[in-house]
């Protein structure tokens, strides 16, 4: 779960958002608000009264107004939103902005299961609620999809099921490893140094640590600055809550690279597969170090592990 924020519940209508919103509040001691009510107590009136007196698009924006307000409060909450406000790319853009998004997914006919007969949604009054549901769910999958950071599937699951797949998904820690020029070459390049164990093996290994510990834990390579830096700076924007960096030679003289971990909040640590303190004295010269929050070399392929168990701890 994004550390210190908010948790936010999305789905279609009758996909159980409001219960296991207050399940969850008291499993996780967060309180919980519901979007739809914040808005009607704004109004003063109903949501089916302003889709009345206003129509879908007023409410929409309305929606908008009302999670930008909710992103500058300090408090973590859990929200359960409206069915429909994934739907404007700005407001999948403010619900990511806002904390960690669990799309609570349900089929079609379990919806009309729980919702035939109730007169109080405004999008259901129709000949053929059914087939309404259909195009709904059809026409938002993609935008639920594209906002969440979490999905749970909920159809013939009870409520403690619901409670325990969300609780074990969101705290999973998401974490990314750069892995700088020449680093691909391992097990190749001067094995007296780096030793004869090559890249995949690292890989593998880096895998098996994510495994074992539960989390998501992403490797990217590359021998362009460039790349680096973008990869970098999309870690701002994925949720990416650490990063572990070999810059390799860019170490000792990437100023951007230094710049834009500086740009980033999450933990870093900087590692290096072999002692830079004993070797060329370029190599003893970091200038991306002080960018992060720990620096671990000489450690071999273990360093690597070291580097993700610190991140971990900071979660």
């Amino acid at each position: 779960m994004k550390s210190g924020k908010n948790l936010i519940l999305i789905g279609f209508m009758g996909s159980g958002k409001t219960s296991v919103g207050l399940k969850l509040s008291y499993r996780l001691r967060m309180p919980v608000e519901d979007t739809d009510k914040l808005i009607e107590r704004r109004e003063g009136r109903s949501i089916s009264e302003i889709f009345a007196e206003e129509g879908e698009e007023a409410f929409r924006k309305k929606e908008t107004a009302l999670l930008c307000d909710l992103t500058e409060k300090k408090q973590r909450v859990i929200y359960s939103v409206g069915g429909g406000t994934p739907i404007r790319l700005e407001n999948r853009e403010i619900l990511k902005r806002l904390g960690t998004v669990v799309y609570l997914r349900i089929r079609p006919e379990t919806v009309y299961e729980r919702l035939k007969g109730d007169t109080t949604r405004p999008l259901l009054q129709c000949e053929n609620p059914l087939q309404r549901i259909r195009e709904l769910m059809e026409s938002r999958k993609d935008a639920y999809t594209d906002c969440a950071d979490v999905i749970v599937d909920v159809d013939n699951l009870d409520m403690e099921c619901i409670l325990n797949k969300i609780c074990k998904e969101i705290n999973k820690m998401k974490l990314l490893v750069i892995n700088g020029p020449n680093i691909n070459f391992l097990g190749i390049r001067e094995k007296s140094v780096y030793g004869t164990q090559d890249y995949q093996y690292l890989l593998d290994l880096i895998q098996k640590k994510a495994e074992e510990t539960g989390n998501e834990i992403t490797v990217f390579q590359s021998n362009h600055e460039g790349a680096i830096i973008d990869r970098i700076q999309e870690a701002y924007f994925d949720g990416t809550e650490g990063i572990v960096i070999n810059p390799g030679a860019y170490t000792h003289y990437s100023y951007a690279i230094r710049d834009a971990l500086a740009s980033i909040t999450v933990p870093k640590v900087e590692i290096h597969i072999s002692d830079i303190t004993q070797r060329e004295e370029f190599r003893k010269v970091s200038v991306t170090a002080p960018a992060c929050d720990k620096q671990i070399y000489g450690q071999g392929l273990d360093g690597y592990l070291q580097a993700i168990d610190f991140c971990l701890s900071r979660q």
